[in-house]
């Protein structure tokens, strides 16, 4: 009988823990993936261009800003908040924010200098205290005013589907993150970004299921900063 007793409490055990990572599978996010999904909308939408290649690669800045969005992660950083002296993340761990900033950079755009020029420059856009260069471009809210201020705002109604393209840059309450060229089967467009240390891919169905967070919708058109 005790043999019996210990054998149900084992088997027991053993259902628990599959049950339990059958959940942790289901509800978590692991940073496994950088497959691309597929197009899945029926109807090809035509990715806009800039008329402007910043760092004179051939590939236009809007491009550009997608590719690059895309290659950095490839390289599948690990979320984890840190301070760095310089500012730019270069130890395989970023956040939000470093998707973006990678992703100008890759376009021919230091983020870093940007914002820490407009701070200086127009500090009562800010609310900040003691600037700090390192630190101030790798904060959403302070990207929220940079853009809003800096580049061309766009729509926030996700039923138009046109008039959200690849390398557009898309703002959260607490978030951040680039626009994928990749749609559903809805026309929606996936988003590029890095939320999360369990985030399962970095370019996922997100903006129907955060349509109440989004604040801002903008597209990398500078004038007087180029």
């Amino acid at each position: 009988m005790k043999q019996k007793r210990i054998f149900k409490i084992i088997a027991a055990g053993i259902v628990i823990a599959a049950i339990a990572v059958l959940i942790y599978n289901r509800f978590s996010y692991k940073e496994t993936s950088t497959k691309r999904p597929r197009y899945a909308y029926k109807k090809k939408i035509e990715q806009i261009k800039s008329g402007i290649d910043k760092d004179g690669d051939g590939v236009d800045d809007q491009s550009d800003i997608l590719e690059s969005a895309l290659e950095y992660i490839q390289t599948k950083p690990k979320y984890e908040s840190r301070y760095y002296i310089g500012g730019t993340p270069n130890d395989g761990y970023g956040v939000c924010t470093d998707v973006v900033a990678a992703a100008l950079f890759g376009a021919g755009y230091n983020l870093q200098k940007l914002v820490s020029e407009d701070i200086h420059e127009h500090p009562q856009n800010y609310d900040i205290q003691s600037p700090d260069e390192n630190i101030d471009y790798r904060r959403v809210r302070n990207l929220q005013v940079y853009f809003k201020n800096n580049t061309k705002s766009l729509t926030t109604d996700l039923s138009e589907i046109e008039e959200w393209q690849g390398g557009d840059i898309v703002i959260f309450k607490k978030h951040i993150g680039i626009v994928s060229d990749r749609r559903d089967k809805n026309g929606v467009p996936y988003i590029i970004h890095h939320g999360s240390k369990y985030q399962r891919a970095y370019e996922q169905k997100y903006l129907k299921s955060k349509a109440d967070e989004i604040v801002g919708h903008y597209r990398w058109e500078l004038e007087s900063k180029n």
